[in-house]
C-alpha cells in the first residue's frame, strides 16, 4: 500500500495547470492595468520619450542678490543666495567656510554657521565642522530663478493660520 502515500499523476497535473493559470491571469491583468491605469503623477523628465535623446535644457541662472529667503518649513537647510561656481569643496579644501565658519563671520557678514554643524552623532560639540556636514552642497542648494517642474499649492502651516487683525 505503498502508492496511498503519493497523489495520482492526474491529481499533480491538474494542480499544476492551476497554479500556472493563476500566474497567467496575474500577469495579464497586472499587464491590461499598467497600459490603461490613469497617469497620477505627471512626468518631470520633459516631453521626449523614454530612452531617447532630447537636447539639455539651460541650467537655471543664479540668484545673487544676497537676500536671505524665508524657509518653506522647519529645519528646512537655508539656501544659498549667491553664486558658488567655481566654489572648491574637496577633503581638503572648503571654500564656504572662507566666510561662514564663526572667526570669519564679522569681517564677510556672512551669517555664521549652525551650531547643530558642530555636534557629532552622540550631540557632543567638536572645535570645528563636524565631518558629516562639512559638504554644505549636500543640504545647501544655490537659489535659482529655475520653474517648478511640478504644479506647487503649498502654504506655510504658520501663514494660513495667522490670526487677522
Amino acid at each position: 500500500m505503498r502508492g496511498q502515500d503519493y497523489p495520482g499523476l492526474g491529481v499533480m497535473v491538474r494542480s499544476l495547470l492551476g497554479a500556472v493559470l493563476s500566474a497567467s491571469i496575474v500577469l495579464l491583468t497586472g499587464a491590461i492595468y499598467a497600459q490603461t491605469a490613469p497617469k497620477v503623477v505627471p512626468r518631470v523628465t520633459g516631453n521626449g520619450a523614454p530612452m531617447s535623446e532630447s537636447p539639455i535644457p539651460p541650467f537655471a541662472r543664479p540668484i545673487t542678490d544676497d537676500r536671505r529667503v524665508m524657509r518653506n518649513y522647519p529645519e528646512q537647510p537655508p539656501v544659498i543666495p549667491h553664486s558658488i561656481d567655481n566654489y572648491q569643496l574637496t577633503l581638503r579644501t572648503n571654500r564656504c567656510l572662507d566666510c561662514h565658519r564663526r572667526q570669519y563671520t564679522e569681517g564677510s557678514g556672512a551669517p555664521m554657521i549652525s551650531v547643530t554643524h558642530f555636534m557629532d552623532r552622540d550631540g557632543q560639540v567638536l572645535a570645528d565642522v563636524t565631518p558629516r556636514r562639512y559638504f554644505c552642497t549636500a543640504c545647501h542648494v544655490q537659489q535659482t530663478d529655475a520653474a517648478p517642474l511640478v504644479p506647487n499649492t503649498f502654504q506655510d502651516m504658520l501663514l494660513v493660520h495667522e490670526p487677522k487683525q
